[in-house]
């Protein structure tokens, strides 16, 4: 029994060392290279909000239309404000990738480094 213990023991060790002799990719990750991980990875994130706001804003959009001739056939069952809300939550839909860019154009996102600000020297006049 205690050989085989003692050979348990020893694979174990062999395998963990051979884990940490492996390691060596494992330890390059920084907190900057699991940030750049993070920033590469969400890069496609307003593709994919562009893709689900038009779609959603036409499905509202055809819902909305909807609603409106719900409205015109019996007016007392179906509210009016039912389709003109989704008609209007369907344009916004449509309108959020615009918005989008826009303010990305404005904001200046389009690769411009900013550099940190640096503290050259600290003054205090005192009287």
């Amino acid at each position: 029994m205690t050989k085989f213990k003692s050979r348990i023991i020893q694979t174990q060790a062999g395998m963990t060392a051979a884990l940490l002799v492996g390691m060596k990719e494992a330890e390059a990750n920084t907190f900057s290279d699991i940030a750049a991980n993070i920033t590469r990875s969400v890069e496609e994130l307003p593709g994919m909000i562009t893709g689900f706001s038009y779609l959603f804003g036409l499905l509202l959009g055809v819902l909305g239309v909807l609603k409106v001739k719900d409205h015109v056939e019996n007016p007392s069952q179906t509210p009016l404000k039912d389709g003109a809300i989704r008609m209007a939550s369907g344009g916004a839909l449509f309108a959020l990738p615009i918005v989008y860019e826009s303010m990305g154009n404005t904001i200046g996102t389009t690769g411009v480094q900013v550099a940190p600000a640096i503290l050259n020297r600290v003054e205090f006049q005192v009287r």
